[in-house]
This record gives structure tokens, C-alpha cells and sequence, in this order.
């Protein structure tokens, strides 16, 4: 198979401007005649509704949640990128581009990174016009601060609740939208398969979660905006529902998923307290723009904080990486707090963490300037912990957090399944192989306020529209297919729960193919996942039915996927042989530890594509090239 990528030849500064010019249109008038399904509320998925719909496309949006406004993009914390240049400290459009392609260790298709580079600055106005409430300098101008992996202040932000702010504004435009009958909303409703017709996507098939009623659901074309994989660790930073159901469904039928190794760990969390947790609490990047990291010099030294001296402490981002400090990107940072743990100075007893201490920032600044922009932050660090960070460090370790991988798309967003697109974290992103901070906000309202909508009618401009046929044989294929699924989940009446089930797999997943990884682990791990996905289909326990609410359900059919996508996960790690961003093989490695490319085998996205059941799936490549960023080992120092 061979996938094109559509990108546009010639001059990367005007690619997307031509690109814009070349695809076909839509007549107004006939755009009232097609439907688009939209799956997923978060801000690529109700940033893409209220768009299309404002274009005068019929649109279906669904999630699972009880409320379009509880999607898990409320979670992000600390802000959005764009190269406006406000502090006028040299930043630009080429300046992000760089930082982008640089930060995910040359491992993204450029021309898409400096299309995501051009749509920021219009993120900012358009949503400043929608009401979000971006911090302000004190002449009224909006405020800048800085993020890990970049040298200037290009990150907007509203305190620690930007992903929140961003999100209600998107859920504001697709209410409106709503109420005037252009977007109909879906709550309670989660994806079950996808439904191809003669190679294209055509609809879907849902379960209601409050009812337990299969349905299917027709349209012109298909749009997945429905998250990543990050839970497929069991304890990370994202919400508990978080799940890979709708983008698995969708590659077992026929679209290519790509680069699922690269997995990004956040490393400012609040460390594991306990086997009780079912999930990791994230603390903002932006604290690292005023906190220091630091652990005892001495190994074992578990004196307080404030007892330590600083003679005796090791300040050691600042001393490993002069140049950015605390403000490396989230692998580096996250690697180099492994390894001050793996030498014996955790400063959590019986544990794993490292501080982030806001001291000196308080005597710079004032108590009031840092509760001014992390309030919020310290609030919920002292609920959690019940220690305030004005008095004591923080204490944070890193975590599972964001995915680069995902359905692979082309330059239009399109997967390999003509009429179905991913956008936001769902795809396999224009972030490489490791997000910068404040990028994922970025992504998710490029694609779906300024790319998708232009792109998304080059395909529909060639279907003939109002597809409706849900007595189609391949619907009644899929809801079969999803029904036996329920009914083979319920009768195994084993004796052990989902949970227990996803937390194995996340230990295994995170001790394996976590924060390092080598041929070794990896062997293991593909040999112990296909094990317990064995005992999990012998000895799960789902009680209740599937005709009503039933969460146990819910969870197991979401673990039965995890514990399909966890062994490409694997092997897709196994067979990188290479360590790039976020994806560390301890085989490949320099002398001071940090990722070591190998370009000449490895410049590529590697896109896997579903063969059967019972076969093993194909490993695809697209060739990455480089005409503005000349790749070079990464260096912060």
C-alpha cells in the first residue's frame, strides 16, 4: 500500500494558501444537502461542528459524556501557542515551525507544521472574539508566558483553566448552532464501529449509554475527534473515560494508525500515593516557568524541604541544560527526572518524585504575583496533597499524558478511508515524535475552526449527496458485529472486573513500553499481553445487561480494545529501532543519556494497517523529507 500525503510541493510559505486554491468547493446551496457525523466534543470535535454547520452543512455531533462541555479538553491547563510575537522577543511563524519540527525530534511532515504554524495567529483573534477571557498585561494587551522547548513567550493563556475557557467558547458557537437546527446533538452515545460502503465512510454505529439501544447513524462523510490513548497506562493524566474505541474501530476497518509508540509523559504530576489511585493528577507546564526543579545531592536525604540548604540541593535541569533550565521539553524533562530517581533521590518516602519549588519566586515576585497566575493551581495541588505550595515545594513525578500517534491523515485531514478524517489528538498529529506544551489547544482548534472545514469539501464535492440508506447490508453487518461483541462480554460471568483487568495491562504497558524501553521488556510484554487478553475474555466480570445503563460494560468494552491496541503499541516501539522524542529505546541512547536518532532507517511514519484477526498487521511507511529544518540532534544545553 502507498500513502499519499497530499501535501503541497513548492514553497512551504504558501502550500496552504495554494492548497486552499486548488481543492474543489462546495455550491453554498448544496452544502444544506450533505451530512456530516461528528464524534467527539472536545475542541477539534466542537470547534469542527459549530464550523461546518456555520457553512451551512447538517451536522450530528456525539459524545459520550452527559454534556458536550465535559469533554477532556476542560483539562488542559496551562495555555495555547501562537507566533504572534506580542513580547516582541523574536518570535514568528518560521520561529514556531521550527520549534515544532525541532521539539518532536524531526519525526512530523513539515508542510503540516507549518500550516498548524500559520492557522495560530487566527486561533487567537478569532477566539478573543468569541469571548475567552486570555490573561491581559495591565494596559490591556494580552498577556504571554513561556512554555517548555521554546526561548520566547508565545503561550496565551486564561490561568490554569485555558483548555476550559477555549472549550466553552467552541461549546458556545456550536449551541448556537444547536438551537437554530444545525448541529444535532448526541449526548450519552458512544461509537461502536464505523461503516464502510464501497470503500468510503458512510455512517456509524452507537450504543445509548443511559438506554443500551444499538442504533446506526448515516452520512456523507465521518469525523473522529475523539482523543487519544494515554489510559491505555491505566494511571495517567487523562479523564477516566478517556479511551482508543472509535479510532481502534476505525483501523479494524481500514484505517492506518500511526506511530502509536509515540506516547508523550507529562512531567509535572503529582506522583503515585498509592495502588488506590485510579488516576494521575497533572499540574500545569506553566509552573515551570517560575518554579525550579531540584532534588538532594545526597541520595536518601529526606529532611523537609526547607532543612536542605542550597548548597545541598541539585538544581539539576539548570545545570544539565543551561541555556533552557527548567523550561526543557516535557521528554527531556521527563527523562532527566528518571534518572535523579533511578540514582536514589526521590524526595517522596517509599516513592518516586522530585520538587518544584516556587520559593524563590515568591521573594522575586510576591505571593500575590504567583497566586495571580497559578492560583488555581496551588489550590488544587493543597486540596490533593494537603500541602500548600506557598509554604512547601510541590512534589511531581511524570506521567502518562498526551499521544502523538493516531489515525493516520493526509494534508486534508482524511484517514485512509476516503470520507473519514481525524482531527486533534484522535490523528497521528503534526507534534513528531514529542509535543511542545501549550500545542495540543493548538492543534485541536486548527483543525477543526480552519483546515477541516476548507478541506472536508474537496471529498464531498465529488459524492453525490444525502446518503440516508441505513437498511444498507453493511450496516446491519456492523450493528451485528457490535451486538455480539455486548452479548460475548456479558456472558463470560468470570470473577474479575475490568478495572482489575486494565490495571495489569497498564503496569505491564507502562513497565514496558513507558518512559524507557528496550527489545528485552518489549519481548516480554507482547508475550504477557495476548496472555491476559486470553484470561480477560475467559474470567471478566460484567454484571447487568445491556439494555440499560450499565458502566461495567461501558469499561469492559473500552478494556477489550485496550487490550487489542496495547500489543501494536508494543510492536511498534519493538520494531523503531531508535529512540525520537518521547520514544526512548535504552538501546539507543548517547553518551549523556539523551534520545539518539537514526535517520537513515527511521525518517518515516510507520502506519499500521489491519489485516485480519488471525493475521499479523502490515507495517506501511511514508517518507518524511526535510527541506527547512535540516534534522540534528536536539540540544537544550
Amino acid at each position: 500500500m502507498e500513502l499519499q500525503s497530499r501535501a503541497p510541493d513548492g514553497p512551504i510559505e504558501t502550500a496552504w494558501d495554494r492548497h486552499r486554491q486548488a481543492i474543489r468547493l462546495v455550491n453554498p446551496a448544496n452544502k444544506r444537502k450533505y451530512h456530516v457525523i461528528v464524534v467527539g466534543t472536545g475542541l477539534a470535535g466542537a470547534s469542527a461542528a459549530a464550523t461546518l454547520a456555520q457553512l451551512g452543512y447538517n451536522v450530528s455531533s456525539f459524545c459520550f459524556q452527559d454534556s458536550p462541555r465535559r469533554a477532556h479538553s476542560i483539562a488542559a491547563q496551562g495555555g495555547i501557542n501562537a507566533a504572534k510575537n506580542y513580547q516582541n522577543d523574536g518570535d514568528s511563524v518560521y520561529r514556531l515551525f521550527y520549534d515544532t519540527v525541532k521539539g518532536g525530534d524531526f519525526r512530523a511532515r513539515e508542510q503540516n507544521v507549518y500550516r498548524l504554524s500559520q492557522v495560530s495567529v487566527d486561533i487567537i483573534d478569532h477566539c478573543t472574539a468569541l469571548g475567552v477571557p486570555f490573561a491581559r498585561e495591565y494596559g490591556g494587551l494580552l498577556a504571554n508566558r513561556s512554555f517548555g522547548g521554546a526561548l520566547v513567550s508565545r503561550t496565551f493563556y486564561a490561568r490554569g483553566q485555558t483548555g476550559q475557557q477555549l472549550l466553552l467558547g467552541a461549546y458556545a458557537t456550536m449551541a448556537e448552532q444547536i438551537a437554530v437546527g444545525k448541529v444535532k446533538m448526541h449526548p450519552r452515545t458512544e461509537l461502536l464501529d464505523v461503516v464502510v460502503i464501497d470503500g468510503k465512510a458512510k455512517g456509524i454505529v452507537t450504543r445509548d449509554l443511559t438506554t443500551g439501544r444499538i442504533e446506526r447513524w448515516a452520512a456523507d462523510a465521518v469525523v473522529l475527534a475523539t482523543g487519544g490513548y494515554g489510559n491505555v497506562f491505566y494511571l495517567s493524566t487523562n479523564a477516566k473515560g478517556c479511551n482508543v474505541t472509535a479510532t481502534w474501530r476505525a483501523y479494524k476497518r481500514g484505517a492506518g494508525f500511526a506511530n502509536p509508540c509515540f506516547t508523550q509523559i507529562h512531567p509535572t504530576c503529582i506522583p503515585v500515593m498509592g495502588d488506590h489511585q485510579s488516576k494521575l493528577t497533572l499540574m500545569s507546564e506553566s509552573l515551570r516557568n517560575d518554579g525550579r526543579v531540584w532534588v538532594p545531592k545526597q541520595p536518601g536525604d529526606m529532611r523537609p524541604a526547607r532543612d536542605i540548604p542550597d548548597a545541598e540541593r541539585d538544581y539539576y535541569l539548570e545545570r544539565i541544560y543551561p541555556t533552557f533550565g527548567n523550561l526543557v521539553p516535557r521528554d527531556v524533562a521527563s527523562r532527566a527526572a528518571k534518572r535523579m530517581i533511578d540514582s536514589g533521590h526521590t524526595v517522596v518516602k517509599g516513592g518516586q518524585g522530585v520538587f518544584l519549588d516556587f520559593r524563590d519566586a515568591i521573594k522575586r515576585l510576591g505571593r500575590d504575583v504567583v497566586a495571580d497566575r497559578y492560583g488555581n493551581l496551588f489550590d488544587m495541588y493543597a486540596q490533593i496533597t494537603g500541602e500548600s505550595p506557598y509554604e512547601h515545594p510541590m512534589k511531581i513525578y511524570p506521567a502518562s499524558h498526551y499521544t502523538m500517534g493516531g489515525l493516520w491523515v493526509d494534508y486534508n485531514l482524511q484517514t485512509t478511508v476516503p470520507g473519514l478524517y481525524a482531527i486533534g489528538e484522535a490523528n497521528f498529529s503534526d507534534h513528531g515524535a514529542n509535543r511542545l506544551g501549550a500545542s495540543a489547544l493548538m492543534q485541536g482548534l486548527a483543525d477543526g475552526y480552519f483546515v477541516l472545514p476548507y478541506t472536508i469539501g474537496d471529498f464531498l464535492a465529488g459524492e453525490k449527496p444525502g446518503f440516508s440508506d441505513t437498511t444498507h447490508a453493511a450496516f446491519a453487518d456492523a450493528e451485528n458485529e457490535v451486538k455480539a461483541k455486548v452479548d460475548r462480554l456479558l456472558s463470560v460471568k468470570g470473577k474479575q472486573s475490568a478495572d482489575t483487568f486494565h490495571r495489569r495491562l497498564g503496569k505491564i504497558v507502562w513497565d514496558e513500553c513507558g518512559m524507557a524501553r528496550n527489545a528485552e521488556g518489549l519481548g516480554r510484554a507482547l508475550e504477557q499481553i495476548p496472555a491476559l487478553r486470553d484470561e480477560f475474555w475467559s474470567d471478566v466480570s460484567v454484571p447487568g445487561t445491556g439494555a440499560d445503563l450499565n458502566q461495567s460494560l461501558e469499561r469492559a468494552g473500552r478494556v477489550a480494545d485496550f487490550l487489542e491496541f496495547a500489543e501494536v503499541l508494543c510492536k511498534d516501539a519493538l520494531t523503531r529501532e531508535e529512540s525520537c522524542g518521547g520514544h526512548f529505546r535504552e538501546e539507543h541512547q548517547t553518551v549523556e543519556g539523551e534520545a539518539r536518532r537514526d535517520d537513515d532507517a527511521f525518517s518515516h511514519g510507520a502506519v499500521w494497517m489491519y489485516r485480519g484477526q488471525a493475521q499479523q498487521p502490515e507495517r506501511v511507511r511514508e517518507e518524511l523529507s526535510f527541506r527547512y529544518v535540516k534534522p540534528s540532534q536536539r540540544s537544550y544545553k
